[in-house]
């Protein structure tokens, strides 16, 4: 994300599928005109209000991709603006907003690359005030008996761009994991094995230099 470039969900890995809430924008009342049930938006406002309680967290993921690849590591993320996923599996590799930007670091390749937060799925979610009643098209809610569920939903702009499910569960609820569908059907299943309340984070941990940039060398 050396040159603005922009990046597709999948150059992102489970960053795009933090897009989460990413899917959002602004316009008016999206779930009175999905017809959803009282019950369903019930549960959609149950999940914004523990989205919106998340503002400081710290877990590990296992992240597996279309082709059955399996990817780990550890995230950290600080709203409004910051986070970072630092894969473990591939070793090196990083997706890091500080606020401003996303990033994105394959030290296999040597290839660093940038783009605005603003035009990621990200935005929204790490946005201060997370909204999933405007913008964003909910086209199911999933119930389960155990109080689990799951909501599936789609940009309300570009639906054709793909869905994002996320599933929560728990008493007191957490968000248990996310998959994310593109618009060629490729789906990335990212599974939270652990998430934990953080606090005083360095600020350091959502700094990204590029480090192919060394002195003397042309861009």
């Amino acid at each position: 994300m050396t040159t603005p470039h922009i990046l597709s969900r999948r150059d992102f890995g489970l960053g795009a599928a933090l897009g989460v809430t990413g899917l959002l924008v602004s316009a008016p009342s999206i779930l009175a005109q999905a017809g959803l049930s009282e019950a369903d938006q019930a549960v959609v406002a149950r999940a914004q209000t523990y989205l919106r309680s998340l503002t400081s967290a710290e877990g590990e993921f296992v992240e597996t991709g279309a082709g059955g690849q399996r990817r780990t590591g550890r995230f950290w993320l600080q709203r409004p603006g910051k986070m970072r996923f630092e894969y473990t599996s591939p070793e090196g590799l990083l997706v890091v907003s500080d606020g401003n930007n996303v990033m994105r670091y394959d030290p296999r390749l040597e290839v660093f690359r940038q783009v605005p937060l603003s035009e990621t799925p990200l935005s929204t979610f790490l946005s201060r005030e997370v909204r999933l009643d405007q913008g964003v098209r909910i086209e199911r809610v999933v119930r389960r008996e155990s109080g689990a569920f799951a909501l599936v939903a789609r940009d309300a702009r570009r639906p054709n761009d793909g869905s994002v499910t996320l599933a929560f569960a728990g008493d007191p609820l957490r968000l248990q994991e996310w998959t994310v569908v593109d618009a060629q059907g490729a789906r990335t299943r990212t599974q939270l094995t652990t998430l934990r309340p953080a606090s005083g984070l360095s600020n350091r941990l959502f700094q990204l230099q590029d480090p192919t940039r060394r002195p003397g060398r042309n861009r």
